[in-house]
C-alpha cells in the first residue's frame, strides 16, 4: 500500500513525463479581453485545457457568489457544454445567465458527499467535448490536484474548481498548495455611487494570487456581462488610478 507521500511522488513524475511528451495541447489561451490582465498571463490569457482555483472572499464569502460569476464568465466564453459538479443545489441558474452561462448549456452532477466529487470532475475531464468542467469543493491536495491537471491536459478540457467552505476550520484548507495552474480570489467591492441606488454595476477585486510564470497581480473590474466577459470601471479605462476604489474597498 502506498503512502501519501509516495503518491504525491508519482503524481508529480507522471506531471513531469506528460510534460516531456508533449502531453500539455498547444491550444491558444482564453483571452479576458482586458489588455492589463492579458499582457501579464503567459500566452495572453487563461490557459486551456488546465486547472484553475476560484477562491471567495470578503465578507460571508461561505455564502457570497462573486467566485461562482466569475467562474461562470469564464465558462460563458467557451464553446460547448459545461459540467457542473456539486453537493449543494445553491446554485442559481438565472444567476449564472445573467454572467453569461445559459443554463442550456450546462449539465449539473450532484453528489451526496464531498468525497465524490473528485471523481466526477475527473471523469468530465475525459470528456472531450466540454467547454469546462467545475466542481465545488473545500478539499483539494496536491494528488488530487495533480490529478485534476493531468487529466485536464491530456483531453483539453478546462478544470475550474471553486473552493468552498462552511466553517473556520474548513477555511483554512483553502490555502493549502495545490498544483493548480492559477488560482484567483474574488471578491466585491463598492459599486460606483448612482444617482439613484440600486443601478451601480458590480465590481470585483480580482487578485491572482498564483500563476505559472507570471507574478501575484490585483485588478479593479467590473463584473461580467451577459456575454461573460468583464471591464475595467469606466474611470480606470480612461487612465485614471485604482487608488481610490482601494480605499473604498478598504472601508
Amino acid at each position: 500500500m502506498q503512502h501519501a507521500g509516495q503518491q504525491d511522488r508519482l503524481a508529480d513524475l507522471r506531471l513531469r513525463i506528460a510534460h516531456l511528451e508533449g502531453g500539455i495541447r498547444k491550444t491558444r489561451p482564453l483571452p479576458f479581453g482586458i489588455r492589463e490582465i492579458d499582457h501579464h498571463l503567459p500566452g495572453g490569457g487563461l490557459a486551456r485545457g488546465a486547472l484553475h482555483e476560484l477562491v471567495e472572499a470578503g465578507m460571508a464569502a461561505e455564502f457570497a457568489g462573486c467566485a461562482t460569476l466569475f467562474t461562470a464568465g469564464i465558462a460563458a466564453r467557451l464553446n460547448g457544454p459545461v459540467l457542473w459538479c456539486l453537493t449543494r443545489r445553491d446554485l442559481f441558474a438565472p444567476g449564472l445567465s445573467r454572467a453569461g452561462l445559459h443554463p442550456d448549456r450546462v449539465i449539473y452532477a450532484e453528489a451526496a458527499h464531498e468525497r465524490d466529487l473528485l471523481s466526477l470532475v475527473e471523469e468530465g475531464l475525459h470528456e472531450r467535448g466540454l467547454a469546462a468542467v467545475v466542481g465545488e469543493m473545500t478539499r483539494l491536495g496536491l494528488t488530487a490536484s495533480r490529478r485534476l491537471q493531468l487529466a485536464a491536459e491530456g483531453s483539453g478540457v478546462t478544470a475550474l474548481v471553486i473552493r468552498r467552505w462552511w466553517t473556520v476550520a474548513e477555511k483554512d484548507l483553502v490555502k493549502l498548495p495545490t498544483a493548480a495552474t492559477t488560482r484567483w480570489r474574488i471578491s466585491p467591492v463598492p459599486s460606483e455611487v448612482m444617482p439613484a441606488p440600486g443601478l451601480g454595476w458590480d465590481r470585483w477585486q480580482v487578485e491572482l494570487l498564483r500563476c505559472r510564470g507570471a507574478e501575484p497581480r490585483t485588478w479593479f473590474l467590473e463584473a461580467c456581462d451577459a456575454k461573460g466577459r468583464l471591464a475595467l470601471p469606466a474611470g480606470l479605462a480612461d487612465g485614471q488610478d485604482q487608488a481610490a476604489i482601494r480605499r473604498a474597498a478598504a472601508q
